[in-house]
C-alpha cells in the first residue's frame, strides 16, 4: 500500500509539472552567431493586445523564397543531427517560419561584427502580437561560437514544439571552431576578439569593455520585451549554474568556494535543480575530468565556481528583472556529431520542464482607481531587494516558490501600496494591485524609487514604513524606462480575469 501511495504521488507531482509547462507563455529562441539565436515562447491566446514590435517591421524580416531552399517547407521533414552552419541554420529558420507561419516568427535584432543576423524565432499561438497577461520566456545560445551544443539543441526544440503544437573564427566564432575541441580552441570570441559574455553592464565592478554590436543588440532587444524567465545555452561543463557570477573583492576568474548570493537564492537554486534533475546525467554531479570540479546535484553559484564581471545573467536579473540562468550542457565544447542525438535525448525534457517554471509565483495586473493600467510601476517582494517593473498594460510577473509574501509597489503620482499574498505549488498567484493619486504633502512629492543599476545599496526600509511617508525608498534593479502611455485597457483586463479560470481549464495540449 506504501508503495502505491508512491506511486501516486510520483504520478500527480509529474501531471503538476506538465500542466504547468502547458500553460500558456510566449517563448523566443535566439542564436548569437557568434552570437546568439534566441527563441521566444508561447502557447494559449487570452486576449490580443498590440503588436510586439510597433511597427513589427522594426524587426521583422519579410522572407523571399530565393534566400532558401523551398523543399524544407514540409511539416513531414525532420531536421538531422548535424551541425547546422549560419547559411543551413538560416534556411531551417527560414523554412520553418513558412511551413509555421501561424505559431512562429522569425526576425532579426541586429548584426553582428561580420554582417550576420541575430535570429530570434518567436514559438507562440499568437507570434506576431503580444498577448495580454502572458509571460515571456527565453533561450539564448551559441553566444561563444565555438560551444556548438546549445545551437543544436534549441534547433531541434524549435522543431520539437512547433510539430507538437499542430498536434496537441573571425568570420563566425561557430565556422572556425573544430568539431571534437572539446577544451579551449577557436571561436569563443566575436570578430573583435572580445569575449560577448563579459560584455554587459556589471552589478559589482566597473565594466570598461568596448560594448560590441552583438552585446548591444541583446541590450536593446530585451529593453523592449519584459522577459520573466531565461536560460543561457553554453558548453565546456555539465552544471546550471545561477546569479550573482561575480562578487565585490575577488579576484578575477579565480576558482573560489564562496558563492555570491541574490535575494532570490532559494528561487535560482529551484530553477537550476528543475533543468538538472530533468537532464539524463546532469543532476549526478560528477567532474567532467580528473581535477575538474564536481558539482552537487549539478548545480552551483557563478561565482562559486569562478567570478566573472560583465555576465549576461547577472544583467538580466538586476537590470530587468528575469531570473535568468547559465546552462552548461556539454563538457565537451563541440562535441562530435554522431552525438548529437543523445545530447537531445539528455536535454529535451528539461529544456521543456524549464519553461513551465514561467507559470510559478505571482502575476497580475497594477491599476488606478479608474481601472487603468500603470505603466512602470516598480515592484519588489518584500526582503528581496531587486525590483521589476509593470508593462504598458500593467501586467507584471515573479516567479516565487511556495510561501507567505508582501509585494511592495511604488509609482509616481500615487501612494505606495502593499498587499499580502500566499504562493501555492499549483498554480500561480493572481494579484490586482490598485494604486490612489497622492495627495501633494509640503516640501514631500510622491515619486517612483530610486531604481540603481551600480555598486549595492544597503536594504531600504519598507513599503509599509513608508505609506504615509509618500519618500521615495531605493532598491536595486527593475526594467528600463517606460515608453509611451499607458492605454486604458480597462475592458481588456477585465475581460481577461473574468475568462481566466475558463481559459486555464481548457489549456492547449501541445504535448497530449
Amino acid at each position: 500500500m506504501e508503495t502505491s501511495n508512491e506511486e501516486t504521488d510520483t504520478e500527480e507531482e509529474e501531471k503538476r509539472r506538465w500542466c504547468r509547462k502547458m500553460k500558456p507563455a510566449m517563448w523566443y529562441l535566439m542564436m548569437i552567431v557568434v552570437g546568439f539565436f534566441y527563441v521566444y515562447l508561447t502557447a494559449i491566446q487570452y486576449i490580443r493586445g498590440q503588436t510586439v514590435h510597433e511597427p513589427p517591421s522594426n524587426y521583422l524580416k519579410q522572407y523571399d523564397p530565393q534566400y532558401f531552399d523551398e523543399s524544407l517547407i514540409s511539416p513531414s521533414n525532420t531536421l538531422t543531427f548535424e551541425y547546422h552552419n549560419y547559411t543551413s541554420m538560416t534556411d531551417f529558420l527560414r523554412a520553418m517560419s513558412a511551413t509555421y507561419p501561424n505559431l512562429t516568427a522569425l526576425y532579426s535584432i541586429g548584426k553582428s561584427v561580420q554582417g550576420r543576423d541575430l535570429w530570434v524565432m518567436v514559438v507562440s499561438s499568437s507570434p506576431y502580437q503580444h498577448i495580454v497577461g502572458q509571460p515571456n520566456v527565453k533561450y539564448v545560445a551559441n553566444m561563444h561560437g565555438n560551444e556548438a551544443i546549445g545551437r543544436e539543441m534549441l534547433l531541434h526544440l524549435i522543431e520539437y514544439l512547433a510539430k507538437n503544437y499542430q498536434t496537441d573564427d573571425y568570420v563566425h566564432g561557430f565556422e572556425v571552431a573544430r568539431e571534437g575541441t572539446c577544451q579551449g580552441g577557436q571561436g569563443r570570441y566575436n570578430a573583435r576578439g572580445f569575449d560577448l559574455n563579459r560584455n554587459f553592464p556589471d552589478y559589482f565592478k566597473q565594466n570598461n569593455k568596448k560594448s560590441q554590436p552583438e552585446a548591444e543588440a541583446v541590450k536593446q532587444w530585451i529593453s523592449k520585451i519584459q522577459f520573466v524567465l531565461s536560460a543561457n545555452l553554453h558548453g565546456g561543463a555539465l552544471v546550471a549554474s545561477y546569479p550573482f557570477d561575480n562578487s565585490p573583492n575577488t579576484i578575477f576568474q579565480q576558482f573560489t568556494s564562496t558563492p555570491s548570493l541574490t535575494p532570490d537564492e532559494d528561487v535560482f537554486k529551484h530553477l537550476a535543480g528543475i533543468y538538472s534533475f530533468n537532464h539524463g546525467t546532469m543532476h549526478l554531479g560528477l567532474p567532467c575530468k580528473p581535477g575538474a570540479p564536481a558539482f552537487t546535484n549539478g548545480t552551483t553559484n557563478g561565482a562559486a565556481w569562478y567570478p566573472l564581471t560583465g555576465g549576461m545573467q547577472d544583467y538580466n536579473y538586476v537590470w530587468h528583472g528575469c531570473m535568468d540562468i547559465t546552462i552548461e550542457m556539454s563538457c565537451c565544447k563541440y562535441p562530435m556529431a554522431k552525438e548529437l542525438a543523445k545530447f537531445w535525448e539528455d536535454n529535451q525534457k528539461a529544456l521543456v520542464h524549464y519553461l513551465g517554471e514561467v507559470h510559478r509565483g505571482v502575476r497580475g495586473f497594477v491599476m488606478d482607481a479608474e481601472g487603468r493600467p500603470v505603466e512602470g510601476a516598480s515592484l519588489k517582494v518584500k526582503g528581496r531587494d531587486v525590483g521589476f517593473q509593470t508593462t504598458k498594460y500593467g501586467e507584471y510577473w515573479r516567479i516565487l516558490l511556495p510561501g507567505h509574501y508582501s509585494l511592495e509597489v511604488y509609482a509616481s503620482g500615487y501612494d505606495p501600496a502593499v498587499e499580502e499574498f500566499s504562493v501555492v505549488e499549483t498554480n500561480p498567484t493572481l494579484l490586482n494591485v490598485t494604486l490612489y493619486r497622492a495627495s501633494p504633502e509640503p516640501d514631500v512629492l510622491p515619486s517612483g524609487p530610486n531604481l540603481h543599476h551600480g555598486a549595492p545599496q544597503p536594504p531600504s526600509p519598507s513599503a509599509a514604513d513608508r505609506v504615509s511617508q509618500h519618500r521615495r525608498p531605493s532598491f536595486i534593479g527593475g526594467p528600463g524606462q517606460p515608453q509611451g502611455s499607458a492605454p486604458n485597457n480597462q475592458g481588456v483586463i477585465s475581460g481577461f480575469f473574468s475568462s481566466i479560470s475558463d481559459q486555464i481549464s481548457s489549456v492547449f495540449k501541445m504535448f497530449g
